[in-house]
């Protein structure tokens, strides 16, 4: 039996390539895809191959169904029994080798050798990402059982556990309080999420900065109370006053800096009050550096700052939670997956999610 898969073999060519369907192993199992979001990464390795992975079939915010399952595989990651016609995600690939597995076990995601289907060059097995008609699970993955929810919020999960994890990072300061005023600034799919993430959460007072209009709306509906569009207010000087007009006089207690822009990464610094805190979640890839004064925007003002590196497994159980909440508040998440491209359509999905146009681009089978 052949699939297909979207291979990326040049920075902006895809090819669909079949392939034959692998001897699934005892602990391994074949998912038929169901569809994939389009994250930041897809598109910068797509643009340009930064990472040297081409040839390879991208795609990690997938799911699908299980239609064949290796004997010895019983459960998810999460203890949940499986099985075949299951619906799964799947998460993150640690080595288990590097110094960082072994010294620092509860904190997966800073293995050096973190690894996530969808960023794994082709091998002789091809079935490596979600951008496919079927990928192959491997020994030793973790992946969850997600059979109550739909594909828009299983499509949403990943990049939902991504700024969950943004939020334990920022909870480890001490510094979130419910009266707490906290800024997203950079409001694509990552800092929608987290706008969502903070309402959920309990925080009702949300400042959202982005230029574009549409997602602006968009944090609202989120749960943003107020928006800035720096296209209105074009310096910073303008939106740091009205970041402290909304504060009662003084910055932010707490900013989310999502933008993937070194240039507004260092602007995030400004609207931080003084023994506020910052956490910086938008640099997936190295897109440059930023200047800041270290005396004015961090000591003086006594700055606690963290950062955010992808997740560990078990917070995709966290996020899981996270949807049943949001669902029950009335937070449409799932409406952030506003456009659905086919397998053959990845090109023009990609230059959609480059021209800002709606916000979670998604790759869905049979649609």
């Amino acid at each position: 039996m052949k699939t297909k898969v979207a291979m990326l073999v040049a920075p902006k060519t895809v090819e669909l390539r079949e392939f034959e369907i692998p001897t699934v192993g005892d602990n391994e199992m074949l998912v038929r895809v169901e569809g994939c979001g389009i994250c930041g990464t897809d598109v910068h390795e797509f643009k340009g191959d930064p990472f040297g992975y081409c040839p390879v079939v991208l795609g990690h915010e997938g799911s699908g169904e299980i239609v064949a399952l290796g004997k010895n595989i019983v459960k998810d990651t999460a203890g949940k029994a499986v099985k075949v016609g299951d619906k799964i995600v799947t998460s993150v690939l640690k080595c288990d080798d590097c110094l960082y597995c072994e010294r620092f076990p509860e904190r997966v995601n800073l293995c050096n050798s973190l690894g996530v289907y969808g960023l794994i060059p082709d091998d002789d097995k091809h079935l490596n990402g979600w951008f496919a008609e079927h990928i192959l699970v491997r020994e030793n993955s973790t992946f969850f059982v997600v059979n109550d929810l739909s594909l828009d919020e299983r499509m949403l999960l990943e990049p939902a556990t991504v700024t969950v994890h943004a939020y334990h990072r920022a909870k480890s300061t001490n510094l979130l309080t419910f009266n707490s005023n906290v800024l997203v600034q950079g409001l694509g799919p990552i800092g929608l999420c987290q706008v969502a993430v903070l309402k959920a959460a309990g925080f009702d007072r949300i400042i959202a900065i982005d230029g574009n209009k549409a997602r602006l709306e968009m944090a609202k509906k989120m749960g943003a109370a107020v928006t800035i569009d720096f296209t209105e207010l074009t310096t910073l000087e303008e939106r740091v006053a009205a970041v402290e007009e909304y504060c009662g006089g003084i910055g932010a207690d707490f900013v989310f800096q999502c933008t993937g822009s070194p240039r507004a990464a260092a602007d995030a610094f400004k609207y931080v009050r003084r023994g506020g805190g910052m956490c910086e979640l938008g640099f997936f890839v190295n897109n440059g550096d930023c200047t800041i004064n270290p005396h004015v925007d961090l000591c003086n003002k006594e700055i606690t700052l963290v950062g955010s590196w992808v997740y560990s497994a078990q917070e995709y159980s966290t996020a899981m939670e996270f949807l049943k909440r949001a669902k029950a508040m009335g937070i449409p998440f799932e409406s952030l997956v506003t456009h659905k491209f086919g397998l053959d359509e990845i090109p023009a999905a990609m230059e959609m999610n480059m021209s800002m146009e709606g916000v979670k681009i998604a790759i869905v089978l049979n649609k």
